[in-house]
């Protein structure tokens, strides 16, 4: 299922991602550390979903409470329950 997630606390704004059957089919960030968000993207395209969320969950940025990949596990959590 595709889904936009608005993200807060970081710089990219929002995360366009796509999930079929569990699995993560693509990602892409708007904004944010260009290189970082592109290999984030491509790392997370065919892994479990579940899986990556578990992994990502909880990583800062600096001083930041959040993060990219933070974000990205919160934006793979919604799309898992809203498509449930």
């Amino acid at each position: 299922m595709k889904t936009t997630y608005i993200t807060t606390g970081t710089c990219a704004r929002r995360i366009e991602l796509d999930i079929e059957g569990g699995i993560v089919k693509s990602v892409e960030f708007t904004d944010g550390c260009d290189g970082n968000a592109k290999g984030l993207a491509r790392l997370m395209e065919g892994a479990d979903a579940r899986a990556a969320a578990d992994k990502l969950r909880g990583i800062r940025c600096g001083h930041r409470d959040t993060s990219c990949p933070d974000q990205l596990a919160l934006a793979i959590e919604d799309n898992l329950k809203n498509s449930a």
